[in-house]
């Protein structure tokens, strides 16, 4: 589409209607804090449990409000913080914040996003196990460059931006409220739910939504409901079938750590406590224990702290789970990071890595299809699960439109 004054004046229209300009009930928990301007992003936790643990689901804000409408009438989906969104078509271009939403996006069957936060973080290897589904990410753009310019938004024209306006603003120095009003006015509105993290204090005022909650809401935005539905059903057969594997004994399943560690000769890491968020998604429900989470170590969102070999020494996991080396394949990871650490003088006396037992430690941002592919793998790891939890066949089914 080009950038014409009637679609501006739409998206205006759409804005005025739906009231997320609104003083109240918007933006909550915005106090034009911004943390380091960094995108390293390393302890983000993805927010919110699949039940919605601790989540005031039940809120009227978290509620959805989607309308069903016939073709050519407008409709609106409400999503925390923003409020009710209206609009007058089904958005043909978009911007997403993250990974996460980039793959609910792609299992919905629409066309990838124009933008994400950082598209080196959509790790699109994944979808090699799943029969048909690729995505080419080689002209997507990345709105974090130093910085989070307003002209990206203006560049890439989008109808929606599915992005926390709060994440810009708190995150990093620059943008202000009547910034994120200028570009919803503008461009096009924003309808997003920082989902990644349940470590911010600036989210504490409004719910966080669970990996398919926020799926559902948007697929009642790109009017893809039915396929909604059909991923919703293989995901709870999904459920079944990981808690089957799942040692009923507590004291059988391993003590892992997760930590992201940067780089293939790593000396410091900074730790994650196994939280209620999206991207920590399946150790829970492989329900393993948190060797981090029995010590005195502070969660990264918390403190921004590191641990080293020393500390992990003292804790020694059953497993250590190694984040930021989801783009190396497994072959790559064993022959870069776990030889190093086996010829370090002190990494080398972790059980871990004496057992064979370090791998990569999943994404920070996984949407539905990605949650399969990484929760198999996972299994894998820690259980020495042979058998396919998951049909990926049926996966590429509902993503054409099969089902």
């Amino acid at each position: 589409m080009g950038h014409d004054g009637s679609r501006s004046r739409t998206r205006r229209d759409v804005l005025k209607a739906s009231g997320v300009l609104a003083a109240s009930g918007f933006l909550a928990g915005c106090s034009g804090s911004s943390d380091s301007g960094t995108a390293t992003e390393a302890g983000a936790t993805d927010a919110a449990t699949d039940t919605a643990t601790g989540t005031p689901t039940d809120s009227e804000t978290a509620e959805e409000t989607a309308t069903e409408t016939e073709s050519g009438e407008s409709y609106s989906v409400s999503m925390p913080p923003v409020g009710e969104v209206t609009f007058e078509s089904v958005p043909e271009t978009w911007v997403a914040n993250n990974g996460s939403w980039a793959d609910m996006g792609v299992a919905l069957g629409v066309e990838p996003p124009e933008g994400v936060w950082l598209p080196s973080r959509y790790h699109t290897r994944y979808y090699d196990e799943i029969p048909g589904v690729s995505v080419d990410k080689s002209g997507m753009t990345a709105l974090y460059s130093d910085g989070v310019s307003k002209e990206v938004f203006y560049e890439l024209d989008g109808d929606v931006h599915v992005v926390d306006p709060n994440f810009l603003m708190n995150r990093f120095k620059g943008w202000e409220r009547a910034d994120v009003d200028e570009v919803s006015e503008q461009v096009a509105p924003f309808f997003g739910n920082s989902i990644f993290s349940t470590g911010y204090t600036w989210h504490e005022d409004y719910p966080y939504l669970s990996l398919y909650e926020a799926f559902e809401k948007l697929s009642q935005v790109f009017q893809e409901q039915e396929r909604y539905e059909a991923f919703a059903s293989l995901h709870e057969e999904f459920q079944s079938n990981v808690s089957s594997v799942v040692p009923s004994s507590k004291s059988e399943r391993p003590a892992v750590a997760v930590v992201w560690a940067a780089g293939d000769e790593p000396e410091s890491f900074s730790p994650y406590l196994v939280g209620e968020g999206t991207s920590f998604k399946q150790w829970r429900d492989l329900q393993v224990r948190d060797a981090l989470a029995e010590t005195d170590v502070k969660d990264f969102h918390e403190t921004r702290g590191k641990i080293d070999y020393e500390t992990l020494l003292e804790i020694d996991p059953d497993v250590l789970l190694c984040r930021g080396h989801e783009s190396q394949t497994a072959e790559e990871f064993q022959n870069t990071v776990v030889s190093f650490m086996k010829d370090h003088q002190t990494a080398s006396s972790l059980t871990a890595v004496q057992n064979g037992d370090v791998y990569r430690g999943g994404p920070l941002y996984q949407g539905p299809i990605t949650n399969f592919v990484v929760t198999q793998r996972a299994a894998e790891q820690v259980y020495g699960v042979e058998e396919q939890l998951y049909d990926p066949q049926r996966v590429a089914d509902i993503v054409a439109g099969e089902f």
